[in-house]
């Protein structure tokens, strides 16, 4: 059973930037589709970002050109970086692994959720 352990959520004001990180084995950060998705409160969980075979990566168009999403193979970590925050990117961020699969996206059916960071971005 593979584990998912995100971290780096917090709290930032308008502008600000993070970096979430979630931990995953050696094996899946190099041939699973990852994704991050994202979940305000009182609304449906939402697909931010997908890292496919190959690093071809999607985001959703609300992030475009604010967020990154990568693989750090020495690490086993997938990562996504957010600049230019606003308080409409608040929510409780999950990363997910399609496990064997090499291409994902909004659609797909994640085998593997982890926990969830929270992100907090005030006015």
């Amino acid at each position: 059973q593979l584990q998912l352990v995100e971290s780096g959520g917090g709290s930032v004001q308008s502008g600000g930037s993070l970096r979430l990180s979630c931990g995953t084995s050696a094996y899946s950060i190099r041939n699973d589709c990852m994704a991050w998705f994202r979940q305000a409160p009182g609304k449906e969980r939402e697909w931010v970002a997908t890292i496919q075979r190959g690093d071809i990566v999607a985001y959703t168009d609300p992030v475009k050109g604010r967020f990154a999403i990568s693989r750090d193979t020495d690490k086993n970590s997938l990562n996504l970086q957010m600049v230019g925050l606003t308080p409409e990117d608040s929510g409780m961020y999950y990363c997910a692994a399609a496990d064997g699969r090499w291409y994902c996206g909004p659609q797909t059916q994640y085998t593997y959720w982890g926990q969830g960071t929270q992100v907090t971005v005030s006015s």
